[in-house]
């Protein structure tokens, strides 16, 4: 059982003042109202004992596509049970985070007050995750990380699990196949942020470790960054490789542009990076720049898995076709599904909080990426990590899997 926080619930009360009487999407931060997820109910219609899940995540903003994608996951795992865990209903209340710590905290605290929500999740950003962990513990609520990935974040509370990955995770394997396969040299760029700093040590750890080196190491802004400097920079430098980790998005399409415009591919120097840079919707707007690119991660729209296919075609009955899965909807669909084993696991009756959190350790789910596992010591997840490259299939391209490194924890914990 974990350790009993003294109460101070009159603070968490005091702080939420300013939501209770907030529509439930606040005017500064609203996504339009969409219609529930298949299955759910509105707060007016929903039983008694129905699920209330809270989900966190930008809807609006530049990391809108990662909302998209946590619901699109989150609402196709429910469309595969009908909308209920064990004949109870789901109510999925959606907040648009933005993006923004301050706004997240307020709109988490209007979660657990005002909807008495049993379940927080979502977090496709740190700093969000960041500043919400201490309410869950406060609160005594499960929070579930479905993409945020810097390492720490499970340390910030005893009630936060991850189902999605850490940077740590998933750099030290590609760092161990670079210095296998002949890459004895490598210049290092990342955002300057948390998870870039995460991988920018781990790799760098990693691959040192091995034999190689890093020769030098940049930090892009995270904001609106102008990758061509920074590119110039590597050409310039000339090693065998760069190591490049940028948040999913449209920043990687933004790096390609300019490592074809410099020339980084003819000057002999190889692109490697986490599958941030690669992420599955964005891949086909690269185009041919992306081919060859070796990228480590724990999911590729490419997966070859009963589980996966499964999982593609529920996204599609939700989300569209327009929109590929990538592995932000993998760590939605996950989450939800670890959240219905735990409800499953529980029972009857209302959810408490203590007892959530010990289901949800060493629980193992059959995922679209492989078997996962929630480690029972530290709340993250275990996972196969894989080496893929980009390939052209068709008219699209994908991040192709070749190698993978079996039941990779965090290896900072």
């Amino acid at each position: 059982m974990i350790a009993k926080f003294g109460s101070s619930w009159l603070s968490v009360w005091l702080l939420a003042l300013g939501v209770v009487l907030s529509s439930c999407r606040s005017s500064d931060a609203a996504k339009t109202e969409a219609e529930p997820a298949p299955g759910a109910t509105r707060p007016a219609e929903a039983a008694s004992d129905a699920i209330k899940v809270g989900l966190l995540a930008p809807f609006s903003g530049p990391f809108a596509s990662l909302g998209a994608q946590i619901e699109g996951g989150i609402k196709a795992y429910l469309d595969t049970q009908g909308g209920n865990i064990d004949g109870r209903k789901v109510e999925l209340l959606v907040r648009d985070d933005t993006g923004a710590p301050d706004v997240a905290k307020r709109l988490a605290q209007g979660l657990i007050v005002r909807d008495q929500v049993d379940f927080i999740a979502g977090f496709a950003l740190t700093p969000v995750a960041m500043a919400v962990a201490p309410l869950a513990t406060e609160a005594k609520k499960p929070m579930v990380i479905m993409n945020a990935a810097t390492s720490s974040i499970t340390t910030k509370s005893p009630y936060v699990v991850r189902v999605s990955l850490t940077l740590p995770q998933v750099t030290a394997p590609l760092a161990t196949w670079a210095a296998k396969n002949g890459i004895h040299d490598v210049y290092s760029l990342v955002s300057d942020y948390a998870p870039g700093a995460d991988a920018e040590a781990q790799f760098k750890k990693t691959f040192e470790a091995a034999g190689g080196k890093v020769v030098a190491a940049d930090k892009v802004p995270v904001n609106n960054p102008d990758f061509a400097p920074f590119v110039q920079r590597v050409k310039d430098a000339k090693p065998e490789a760069v190591f490049v980790f940028v948040p999913a998005g449209t920043q990687g399409i933004a790096f390609m542009k300019a490592a074809r415009e410099r020339g980084l591919t003819e000057a002999g120097i190889r692109i490697i990076a986490t599958g941030d840079l690669t992420e599955d919707q964005q891949i086909d707007p690269m185009g041919d720049a992306a081919l060859g690119v070796v990228t480590t991660h724990h999911y590729s729209a490419a997966h070859a898995s009963p589980e996966n296919d499964a999982f593609k075609a529920a996204f599609a009955k939700v989300a569209g076709t327009q929109l590929r899965p990538n592995f932000m909807a993998v760590g939605g669909y996950d989450g939800m599904a670890a959240i219905a084993a735990v409800v499953r696991k529980l029972g009857p009756g209302k959810i408490d909080g203590d007892r959530a959190i010990e289901a949800f350790e060493g629980l193992e789910l059959s995922s679209p990426r492989g078997p996962i596992r929630i480690d029972p010591e530290t709340r993250d997840v275990i996972q196969t990590v894989y080496v893929r490259k980009v390939e052209k299939r068709g008219e699209s391209y994908y991040n192709v899997e070749f190698e993978e490194y079996p039941a990779q924890k965090d290896p900072g914990k």
